[in-house]
């Protein structure tokens, strides 16, 4: 058991390692780090994350995080307004867009189907992607979420919402390996994934 010589540093501490990845002695010298900054720096850092708090906004067409109602992609005009690319979270476009493989919009479901979880379709952004596939120009829905039971489960139950429109529904290869986290694929597998995607059945 740690023994704190202040009671705002184990404050402090407590709720640094309450981020996932850090323990109660990394966040320790967090701590001791920012004590030793003059006041300015950590005054900035807390500024900015009242601010990320407070101030940051999902983009009203794709759920992404975005600093406006409208994120930068969906803003970009040189981007294939024919193409959308369904992901379960904002780390996923982020993955995608980092392969430069891929020049389409987005959509972020927010997670994905899972009963043991307790999420349902309800919980997900699926029918915001149904009334954006209605309305707009798109031509191809290409899934991009992890191969796991979860991710499958959701892209079955989607693609059946989407079976009345003239759509390509695709997904990308699976050079993923089953049962990962997307996020974590390195960029030259989810990139050649996200350009051999196959038409899903």
């Amino acid at each position: 058991m740690q023994v704190f010589a202040s009671k705002l540093i184990e404050n402090a501490v407590q709720e640094i390692a309450k981020l996932p990845g850090i323990g109660s002695k990394t966040a320790l010298r967090l701590v001791l780090h920012l004590l030793k900054q003059n006041e300015t720096t950590t005054l900035a850092l807390t500024e900015a994350l009242r601010r990320l708090r407070q101030d940051i906004q999902y983009c009203r067409h794709c759920h992404f995080i975005a600093d406006a109602p409208e994120c930068s992609i969906c803003l970009a005009r040189h981007r294939d307004r024919s193409l959308v690319c369904v992901v379960e979270s904002p780390q996923d476009v982020m993955a995608v867009e980092n392969t430069a493989q891929y020049q389409g919009l987005y959509h972020v479901l927010g997670g994905v189907i899972s009963p043991m979880a307790g999420v349902s379709p309800s919980d997900l952004k699926i029918d915001t992607l149904v009334e954006r596939v209605q309305k707009s120009e798109c031509k191809e829905v290409i899934f991009a979420l992890s191969p796991t039971m979860e991710g499958d489960t959701t892209t079955f139950y989607i693609t059946k919402k989407l079976r009345d429109f003239p759509l390509k529904i695709s997904t990308i290869a699976r050079g993923v390996p089953i049962g990962s986290e997307l996020e974590y694929a390195d960029e030259i597998t989810l990139g050649r994934s996200i350009l051999t995607r196959t038409s899903y059945e």
